[in-house]
């Protein structure tokens, strides 16, 4: 019986206020914070944040995919949005880039996590900086709020992805933009890794095809899509063994089919931002373009 979208945001509730709870390094080495731990590698999808300005190792559960704030040409005095922003690392990030005289606001539909984000974000003094429960698929901001968006990792976790790129063009001022880190696919996965919920939750089962995804955006409105970073995503084997028989693995290994990350950038219609914008290359970027990395001046 195929599960629900209301079963499965269950699932991810359940097991994102498990991970609020637990030691951030057990979420680390996890794929994406909810599935068995490797033994093969420490992190799996998760990027280094320790360098970037604004880091807070207490608000950083290990559950990422991407760097989406370091790419998302915050500035001074922005309000700034985080999707699924968890025990806050990524909006203290954003907070450094918008100073005293912006806000951020982060949404989280897990109650533990926004407990601890908030707990986090008042033992600092972090006035400008807000969490919000709530689902974002129906966020509880008002429209035309946000100069930019960021997510990492989140919206692969959402049934309902259309919806979500639909909220975010309400709530961003005309001008506005996103940068979002999250997981999709090439190819099709092996029937037992797409029907595994605990998968679900660790997010993989829940990405759809890159030229999918793409779509969605551009079908609300967004324009300028640029892939500003990608990387394969690597599962190991003991992973995949809770799910796939050697024989599976060895076919999965010898396919086709791929996971990857990817950080997008995306620009709502209308206004322009006060100052001077780099637009980014206003095309998607091809799977063998070269990717852009923060500084390089690629963009």
């Amino acid at each position: 019986m195929e599960t629900t979208e209301q079963e499965l945001k269950e699932i991810v509730r359940k097991k994102y206020a498990e991970i609020a709870s637990q030691d951030p390094t057990l979420n680390a080495a996890s794929c994406c914070g909810a599935g068995p731990v490797s033994q093969e590698v420490y992190n799996i999808m998760t990027d280094d944040y320790t360098q970037v300005e604004g880091y807070t190792a207490e608000a950083d559960l290990g559950l990422g995919c991407g760097l989406p704030t370091q790419f998302a040409q915050i500035r001074k005095g922005d309000v700034v949005i985080d999707l699924g922003s968890g025990a806050g690392n990524d909006c203290f990030v954003a907070r450094h880039e918008t100073g005293a005289e912006g806000k951020v606001i982060g949404i989280d539909f897990t109650e533990e996590m926004i407990a601890r984000a908030r707990k986090n974000a008042e033992v600092r003094g972090f006035n400008n900086v807000e969490f919000r429960q709530g689902d974002i698929e129906n966020m509880p901001v008002n429209d035309k709020v946000a100069d930019v968006v960021v997510s990492n990792c989140v919206l692969n976790l959402v049934p309902n992805k259309r919806q979500v790129f639909k909220e975010i063009a309400r709530v961003l001022k005309p001008g506005g933009h996103f940068s979002i880190s999250d997981i999709l696919l090439n190819g099709t996965l092996p029937d037992n890794l797409r029907q595994a919920a605990e998968l679900y939750a660790g997010c993989v089962t829940g990405a759809i095809p890159k030229e999918e995804y793409l779509a969605l955006a551009a079908e609300a409105g967004f324009e300028n899509l640029t892939i500003q970073k990608q990387k394969a995503i690597f599962i190991p084997d003991d992973i995949l063994s809770q799910y796939l028989s050697a024989a599976e693995i060895a076919d999965f290994r010898n396919g086709t089919a791929n996971i990857e990350s990817i950080t997008l950038f995306a620009s709502k219609p209308g206004g322009a931002r006060k100052g001077t914008f780099e637009m980014l290359n206003p095309s998607i970027v091809s799977n063998d373009a070269a990717c852009c990395e923060p500084g390089s001046g690629c963009c």
